[in-house]
């Protein structure tokens, strides 16, 4: 598999690892008061702050699997991404999409090394340490690792919009290139970190109230 069908594949909706039961907190935060017009804005804010930390992740687990790293290595990076995610909420909607990912990966790649640690992860892996393995298997560098992050979240935002809110399906297209400039400048930032422990610990504190909340809802149509 090349690097570019590689992107593309991870730019999919489509990509069977459950993704579509996610709206990246898009469905609290309206049930919080988000009107649409600040949709835009919210989906930069996520960027800014859990896209950061996401994106940074992606890349330490990337080089970590090209460089045949162990076992341990690879659990330090995800004891590093867990205490950066306070809510329990969200860790476990990480973790859900980090499964199919890894799964996926698992049925491309079986023999390879950092998938079969990823595979054994005490835990189950969360996205961002799946999507690193993913990208360094099929041959992507860190810049198209982190963009495939950060893009993947906003574009989860922009799909979810369509099923909670009355728009026009050109509006969250319009979303998705309004935020391609800082897509790019925060895909730049995530590949100048050097190791687990330098990942940023930006956070976003609305957002992780608003998972709490939803997450004690009867009734919703997304997991997270």
């Amino acid at each position: 598999m090349s690097a570019e069908i590689a992107s593309m594949l991870l730019a999919d909706g489509r990509l069977p690892t459950g993704g579509h039961a996610h709206s990246s907190g898009l469905e609290p935060a309206l049930a919080a008061g988000l009107r649409q017009s600040q949709v835009p804005d919210f989906i930069r804010g996520r960027l800014e702050t859990v896209g950061v930390v996401e994106a940074a992740a992606t890349v330490v687990t990337r080089r970590w699997a090209i460089s045949g790293g162990s076992a341990s290595e690879l659990e330090a990076i995800s004891n590093e991404l867990l205490a950066r995610t306070p809510s329990a909420p969200l860790r476990e909607a990480s973790i859900q999409l980090g499964r199919g990912l890894a799964r996926l990966a698992s049925r491309l790649w079986p023999q390879h090394h950092a998938v079969q640690l990823l595979m054994a992860l005490p835990g189950h892996p969360m996205r961002p340490l799946a999507l690193g393995v993913f990208t360094a298997v099929a041959g992507m560098d860190d810049t198209a690792a982190a963009r495939s992050c950060l893009y993947d979240d906003a574009q989860t935002v922009a799909s979810a919009a369509l099923k909670l809110l009355p728009v026009d399906p050109a509006e969250p297209v319009e979303w998705l290139l309004q935020v391609a400039p800082t897509i790019e400048r925060i895909a730049r930032a995530a590949v100048q970190v050097g190791c687990a422990a330098d990942i940023p610990a930006t956070t976003g504190p609305l957002v992780e109230q608003w998972s709490l909340e939803h997450n004690a809802r009867s009734r919703r149509i997304f997991r997270a």
